[in-house]
C-alpha cells in the first residue's frame, strides 16, 4: 500500500513539472535583448544620466539671456526719545518728522546681462551640448556589452541543451549494450564483471545527462540574472533551428569589420567627442585672459511712514531707474588662467590617448573573434569528419562484439570515441556560429539567430 502512496505521489510531482514547464515563455534572443534594453538598471541610470546632462545644457543656454530679480525690504523702528526738529535720513531722503514707531519699506528689481566675456558662456553650452550626447553614447555602450552578454549566454543555452540531447544518445546506446551484455551473461558469452563495466558506462551516461541538465539550468539562470528577472515563473528560451551551414557560413573579414566598427561602435564616437570637448575647453581657459563686459540695470523706490505723503505719492516721488555698464579686464589672477589652460591641453592629449586605446581595444577584439570564428569553422568541419569516422568504427565494433570478436573494453573505447567526437563537433559548431554572428554584430550592430 505505501509503495502505491509512493508511485502516485511521484506522478503528481511530475505531472506539475510538466505543467509548469508547459507554461513557460520561451524567449527568442531578440525578446531578451528589448527585455533587457528596457529593464536593465544600470541603463536606466544612464538615461538618468543622460537626462541631467541635458538640463546642463538647458541652464548654460538660459544664462545667455539677462537675469531678473526683485527684491523688497521691511524695517519697523522705534525710538524712545526722539529729538524734535531732527531730520532723519532714509536711503536718498530726508525724513522731518520724529515718530517713535517707525515703518520703512524699499521696493526694486534689478537686471543684469553679460554682453561678452570671451564667448565663455557660448562654449559652456556647445561644451554641455557634446556632455550629453557623450551620455548618451555611454548608454549605447552600456547596451552593446548587454547585447554581447546576452548572445553568449544564449549560444551557451543552445549548446547545452543539444547536448543533453547527445547525451541521452549515448544513455540509450549503454542501455542498448547493458542490456545485450545481461543476455550474453545469461548465454555465458559474457562475464558478470564485463556486464559491471556495461552498467557502470550505463551511470555514467546518467551522470552526464544530470549535469549537461545542472549546466543548463545555471546558464538559463545568469541570462534571467542578466535580464534582471526576480519572477518565480519557470523561464526558457526558444531553441532556434541552428544548421550546419550558419557555422560554415562566410567569416567577415578582419579588415571590412575594423573599418564598418570605427564608423559605428559608440565607444570610438565617444572618444571622438572627447577630444572635441577638450577643444571647447581650452577655448573656455583660453578666454580668462580677454575683458568681460557686462549691462546692469535696476528700479527702486521706498516708501515710510515718517514721511507724511501718501503710499502711493511716496512710491511715484521715490521712484529711481538707474543702468550701468561694467568692463572687467583681467592684469593679473595668480595663475589662475595659465594653470586652467595648461590643463585643458593635457585633458586633450588624454583624450587623443582614450581614442588610441579604444581602437587598439576593437581592433584586438575583432581580430580575437575572427581567430576564433576561424579555429572553430575549421574544428568544426574536422570534427564533422570525426564524428562520421567515430560512428562507422562504434558501428562496426558493436558488431564485431555481439559476435564475440571484440571484447568490452574495446566496446566501451570505441562508444567513449564516438561521445567525444560528438560533443566536439557540438561545441566547435556553436563556438563558429557565436563568433562569426560577433563578427557581424560588430560590423552592423544587428544581432540575428
Amino acid at each position: 500500500m505505501r509503495s502505491i502512496k509512493t508511485y502516485l505521489a511521484i506522478v503528481v510531482v511530475a505531472a506539475m513539472g510538466i505543467t509548469q514547464q508547459a507554461g513557460a515563455k520561451s524567449w527568442t534572443l531578440n525578446e531578451c535583448i528589448d527585455y533587457a534594453l528596457a529593464n536593465n538598471i544600470t541603463l536606466k541610470k544612464n538615461v538618468l544620466q543622460q537626462r541631467s546632462a541635458l538640463e546642463d545644457v538647458k541652464q548654460a543656454q538660459a544664462a545667455l539671456m539677462p537675469s531678473l530679480s526683485a527684491s523688497t525690504s521691511q524695517n519697523v523702528g522705534y525710538t524712545p526719545w526722539p529729538q524734535e526738529g531732527q531730520f532723519v535720513v532714509n536711503g536718498d531722503q530726508v525724513e522731518t518728522r520724529s515718530d517713535k514707531a517707525s515703518y520703512n519699506g524699499s521696493y526694486g528689481f534689478n537686471t543684469s546681462w553679460t554682453v561678452w566675456n570671451g564667448n565663455q558662456n557660448r562654449n559652456q553650452v556647445k561644451l554641455n551640448k557634446l556632455a550629453a550626447q557623450q551620455a548618451e553614447l555611454d548608454s549605447a555602450e552600456t547596451a552593446n556589452l548587454l547585447k554581447e552578454q546576452i548572445a553568449q549566454l544564449y549560444v551557451q543555452i543552445l549548446y547545452s541543451a543539444e547536448a543533453i540531447s547527445v547525451n541521452k544518445e549515448s544513455l540509450a546506446t549503454s542501455q542498448q549494450n547493458e542490456n545485450r551484455g545481461k543476455e550474453m551473461v545469461e548465454v555465458g558469452s559474457l562475464s558478470r564483471a564485463d556486464l559491471a563495466q556495461l552498467s557502470a558506462q550505463r551511470a555514467q551516461d546518467e551522470y552526464n545527462i544530470v549535469q549537461a541538465e545542472s549546466n543548463l539550468n545555471n546558464y538559463k539562470r545568469q541570462l534571467k540574472q542578466l535580464l534582471q528577472i526576480t519572477s518565480a515563473e519557470p523561464f526558457d528560451v526558444e531553441i532556434p533551428n541552428t544548421t550546419d551551414a550558419m557555422a560554415l557560413a562566410l567569416i567577415p573579414t578582419v579588415a571590412d569589420t575594423y573599418a564598418a566598427a570605427l564608423e559605428s561602435r559608440p565607444e570610438i564616437k565617444n572618444a571622438l567627442l572627447g577630444i572635441e570637448s577638450s577643444e571647447l575647453s581650452k577655448k573656455i581657459a583660453q578666454a580668462g585672459r580677454l575683458p568681460s563686459i557686462n549691462l546692469n540695470a535696476s528700479a527702486m523706490t521706498n516708501t515710510s511712514t515718517m514721511n507724511s505723503n501718501s503710499f502711493g505719492t511716496q512710491i511715484k516721488n521715490n521712484f529711481n531707474i538707474g543702468a550701468g555698464v561694467s568692463v572687467s579686464i583681467p592684469i593679473f589672477d595668480n595663475r589662475k588662467t595659465k594653470t586652467a589652460v595648461n590643463k585643458a591641453n593635457i585633458q586633450q592629449l588624454n583624450y587623443e590617448l582614450d581614442l588610441q586605446q579604444e581602437q587598439t581595444t576593437l581592433f584586438s577584439d575583432i581580430e580575437n573573434y575572427w581567430l576564433q570564428a576561424v579555429n572553430n569553422q575549421n574544428q568544426f568541419k574536422s570534427a564533422q569528419t570525426a564524428t562520421n569516422s567515430a560512428q562507422m568504427s562504434y558501428d562496426l565494433l558493436s558488431e564485431q562484439f555481439r559476435l564475440g570478436l571484440k571484447n568490452i573494453v574495446e566496446l566501451m573505447t570505441g562508444k567513449d570515441n564516438l561521445l567525444t567526437a560528438k560533443q566536439n563537433e557540438l561545441q566547435s559548431k556553436y563556438l563558429a556560429i557565436l563568433n562569426i554572428q560577433m563578427l557581424k554584430f560588430y560590423g552592423s550592430g544587428n544581432l540575428d539567430m
